[in-house]
Formats: C-alpha cells, sequence, structure tokens
C-alpha cells in the first residue's frame, strides 16, 4: 500500500516516535511509506516539510538570529504569514483554523491509498481540509491527546465543557497556549468539520476513547478502534544495570529511581511538584537515594540522602535505553497522560512502574503486577510505594520479569503496525467498492 502519515515533526516527542516508528515499520514490510511533517530535522527523503518557505528560512537561521529579539519576533512574524494576510489575526485572536494551502495538496503528488493523520495542533495542519481529504481518501486519525475533541487544550484536567461547547476556558495556559478566548469559536468550528467528514479514528487507550464517544467529533467517524501504542523492544529490553550504570557514569551504591519527560518542571501535564515531594519525604531515610530526571537541563537538588539530578533530552535512543537499564524503578507522576511512551519503555526494560492512575496508565501498568497504580497528586502514596517495593527484594523481581514479558505480550511495534495494516486493507477495499459502485 501507499501510505502517507501527516505529524507534527519527524523526530520529537511521544506522538512523533509513533508516528515515525510506524513511517520505519511499513517501508522494512514493503509498503510504500511517507511522512508529511510540520517541521523537518532529519534528511529521510520519504519526509516531506509543510511548512511555508518563510518559516524554514527563520527555522535555518534561528540560531544566528537567538540573542536579537527584534530579528526574532520579526522572523516569527514573517514565518505566520501565508498566502492570506489574515493569519497572523487568526493567530492574535486565538483561532486554531488558520490557513495552510499545504494541507489541501496532500493528496496531489503521489495520492496515497491511506492518509494517516496523527497530531495536528501546532500550527502546520488546516482542519478545514478534513472533509476535502477523507472523501478522497480513506483518513485516520490517531488521537495522542484530547486537543480534537475540545476548543483549545490538549488535556482538560476537571473542565467538562468540551462535552457540550468551551467557552470562558479556565486553562488557557495549558498547552497549546493561548491568550485569547477563542475556544467558544474553535469548538464550533470543530464540529461542522468533523461533521462532513469520514473519519477512521484510533486511540492508544480505552479512557480516550471514551471521551471521544462523547465528544463533538464522534459523528464524523467511519470506525474506530483501540489500538495500543508500542515500544521498539529491539532497542528497549532487559540489560545489565551494573554495566548501564558505568556506561552512564551512575553510582552503583545507590537506589537509582527514573523519571522521563519534556521540560520536566514545567510541565502542566507531569506533576514535578508531587514528585519532588516524594523524593523529599524518601531523602528522610539514610538511603542514597537518586532520582534521574530525564529531559532538562537544571542544576541538581540535594534533599537530605536524596538527589535529583537533571539530565538534558537525549537524541540517542540507545542510550535512553541504557538510563532505564541503569534504574531500579520508573516513577510516572502525571496529572494528565493519555498513554505514555516512556511507561512502555521502562516496562520493556524490566522495570517496575510506579504511576498516577490518570488517562490511559491504568491500561498500561497492571497493578501489584508490573507496578504500582497510586492516587494522583499524592506524594506520600508515592513515597510508601517505593519503600513498599524497595523493601521486598523478591517482589521486585517478579515484578521485572512481569514488566518485561508483558510489553512483549502487549505492546510490540510489530503488533501495533500489522493492527493498523489490517484495518488500513479493510478500508482501502471497502473505498475502492464505494468508487465502482459510484458511492463515496
Amino acid at each position: 500500500m501507499r501510505i502517507l502519515q501527516v505529524s507534527t515533526s519527524d523526530f520529537g516527542g511521544g506522538a512523533e516516535k509513533v508516528a515515525n516508528n510506524l513511517f520505519h515499520a511499513y517501508r522494512a514490510l514493503g509498503h510504500d511509506s511517507r511522512m508529511a511533517v510540520g517541521l523537518k530535522y532529519g534528511s529521510d527523503p520519504d519526509v516531506s516539510d509543510l511548512r511555508s518557505t518563510w518559516f524554514r528560512i527563520w527555522w535555518s537561521r534561528r540560531a544566528a538570529w537567538i540573542g536579537s529579539r527584534p530579528l526574532r519576533i520579526a522572523a516569527t512574524q514573517m514565518a505566520l504569514l501565508p498566502s492570506r494576510p489574515s493569519r497572523v489575526m487568526q493567530v492574535y485572536l486565538g483561532m486554531e483554523t488558520v490557513f495552510s494551502r499545504h494541507s489541501w495538496t496532500l493528496l496531489d503528488a503521489a495520492p496515497p491509498d491511506i492518509l494517516h493523520l496523527h497530531n495536528l495542533h501546532g500550527g502546520y495542519f488546516d482542519l478545514r481540509a478534513l472533509p476535502f481529504l477523507s472523501q478522497r481518501v480513506p483518513t485516520f486519525v490517531t488521537l495522542h491527546d484530547a486537543w480534537l475533541l475540545a476548543g483549545h487544550c490538549a488535556h482538560s484536567f476537571d473542565c467538562m465543557r468540551w462535552q457540550t461547547g468551551c467557552g470562558h476556558c479556565p486553562y488557557l495556559d495549558t498547552y497549546p497556549a493561548t491568550k485569547r478566548d477563542a475556544t467558544a469559536g474553535n469548538w464550533q468550528r470543530k464540529r461542522r468539520i468533523y461533521a462532513h467528514s469520514r473519519l477512521y479514528v484510533n486511540t492508544p487507550s480505552r479512557w480516550l476513547m471514551d471521551k471521544v464517544d462523547q465528544s463533538m467529533l464522534a459523528p464524523g467517524i467511519v470506525q474506530r478502534r483501540v489500538i495500543p501504542n508500542s515500544v521498539d523492544t529491539e532497542l528497549y529490553n532487559p540489560g545489565d544495570p551494573r554495566s548501564a550504570r558505568a556506561a552512564l557514569g551512575l553510582p552503583q551504591d545507590a537506589t537509582i529511581v527514573l523519571f522521563a519527560a519534556n521540560g520536566i518542571r514545567k510541565n502542566p501535564f507531569k506533576d514535578y511538584a508531587t514528585l519532588r515531594s516524594a523524593i523529599e519525604q524518601l531523602g528522610h531515610s539514610q538511603t542514597r537515594l537518586l532520582l534521574i530526571a530525564l529531559g532538562e537541563d537544571a542544576p541538581a537538588e540535594h534533599l537530605g540522602s536524596a538527589e535529583i539530578r537533571f539530565v538534558p533530552f537525549q537524541s540517542d535512543p540507545r542510550r535512553v535505553a541504557e538510563y532505564y537499564r541503569a534504574a531500579d524503578l520508573y516513577l510516572h507522576c502525571a496529572r494528565a497522560d493519555t498513554f505514555p511512551n516512556t511507561v512502555l519503555e521502562a516496562l520493556a526494560c524490566g522495570l517496575p512502574v510506579i504511576g498516577s492512575a490518570v488517562g490511559g496508565i491504568p491500561e498500561q501498568i497492571i497493578h501489584e503486577q508490573t507496578g504500582l497504580l497510586v492516587e494522583p497528586g499524592n506524594a506520600a502514596a508515592v513515597a510508601n510505594a517505593v519503600t513498599s517495593l524497595l523493601s521486598e527484594p523478591e517482589r521486585m523481581q517478579a515484578m521485572r520479569l512481569a514488566a518485561a514479558a508483558d510489553a512483549q505480550r502487549r505492546f510490540t511495534l510489530r503488533q501495533q503496525s500489522e493492527a493498523l495494516l489490517a484495518w488500513y486493507e479493510e478500508a482501502r477495499q471497502e473505498h475502492l467498492a464505494g468508487q465502482a459502485s459510484g458511492i463515496r
């Protein structure tokens, strides 16, 4: 099949990693696999850039302009300018359906059999193209967060207005942040767009699919399936902790816990305050405890006998896998999360996970078998869970074995890619049959 995926970028966070892994998996299986991205970092010829020429010029020269605020602001404004000047005003007013001509030409050069869309926020994709595209080719959408269901935010926390119509948004500063409350209009525009679309919707968790079923996206869905995201188990797998610590320069005599995320301390969806408080409580003991905070460059913190050591983002996944192997436990404190890749990576490396019982995390961790689920925002519960596991080495060992086995059983890249490919083929045959009978 000819498969075109659309993603924010070819490298980056969890959603980008999912799309990129599938891109390579499809190609390895002999399919014509291509990607169109909002921001291209790599040099793969099968990956095309959807951004404007102005944006690419700005991005290529950002390092030279980084010290000049006026030039940086001017360049950013130029990057936003499309063929219609109204786009700058739309962005300023908080509108999400800004014009992007490249979204309408995705099927022009080499029409795909399947179009698969991933994260669509970020100002690189025009949502108004969805009816046009989905009427011409089977169009799949994988939700990596809840942005498509709301008037602005990727996660709505305790706000339920996304069900009936946004407006007077209490979380304007939540990613993707905006200074203007246009959430009511954004919600209405999305509802009209979906009503004229024919989408095959995939979510990685049942939790998110339940939200989809209650949202304005539901009328635009032809079929829906829960297909979990995957982890590359050839890369992320158990190894020798002592060797990993030696390779990373980590102490052999410390208890090491790991947490990985982009921008750990200021990430609105990760709960660094609870994580830090839990480590502070654990620092009252005599045990030497080291928390590796992977994904941010910052000075280390010392809390009694505990240390929080920040490690900048690592672009080499092999080095990331070594951090998992070097750790005793993985902690995932979150206020909101869909189906975090880091939890899957930890499990695949045979690392028991202590995670907040929010979003799709309870569908990843089997409580008391591959890890422990704790109440979100409860630092004492996190600290108690860590203490409980560390005090029972046999229980920890059983969890290590169960975690790695469960990742192999449920979350391999082969399982995800084969499930999607089978679904693609069903949709393609239905589309061809509809064309032959004159029905779209």
